[in-house]
């Protein structure tokens, strides 16, 4: 968490010297500033110090015992978390991907092919959550 928040920092430091640079750039150029650099910029800067901000307060209880990120003698496998279990050969995902890829495409284009799409990301999203109820990979 300290290295995150390190990099945090100093990508702050960096949006605010590209903040400056743009809109001076733009004001220049144009004799207005651009409007949508101009205020993605600076919300660039002030969401990336949110964050490292964030991270420094709740780095207080690693104090104690840091991350393995954060020791310079951790090994790879000091970070083996457990993940969770995911399903090797399920074709859910894939299916809900295209399912509502489908609906959102079709809401972008008109409404009406999100009527057919819509049921295809419920069935998709429906045999995902219930793979391992019934079946072969029943338990």
């Amino acid at each position: 968490m300290n290295t995150t928040r390190k990099i945090l920092w100093w990508l702050t430091g960096f949006y605010a010297a590209v903040s400056v640079f743009y809109i001076a750039w733009t004001t220049i150029n144009d004799g207005a500033p651009e409007w949508v650099g101009s205020v993605s910029f600076p919300l660039m800067f002030a969401f990336s110090a949110f964050i490292a901000f964030y991270l420094g307060l709740e780095n207080k209880p690693f104090a104690r015992k840091p991350l393995p990120e954060d020791r310079l003698d951790a090994e790879i496998s000091d970070a083996d978390e457990e993940l969770g279990f995911f399903a090797p050969h399920s074709m859910w995902p894939l299916l809900l991907a295209a399912g509502i890829s489908a609906v959102f495409m079709s809401i972008a284009f008109g409404w009406w092919p999100a009527f057919w799409f819509a049921p295809v990301a419920l069935v998709a999203l429906l045999g995902w959550m219930f793979e391992f109820y019934r079946g072969k990979f029943g338990h």
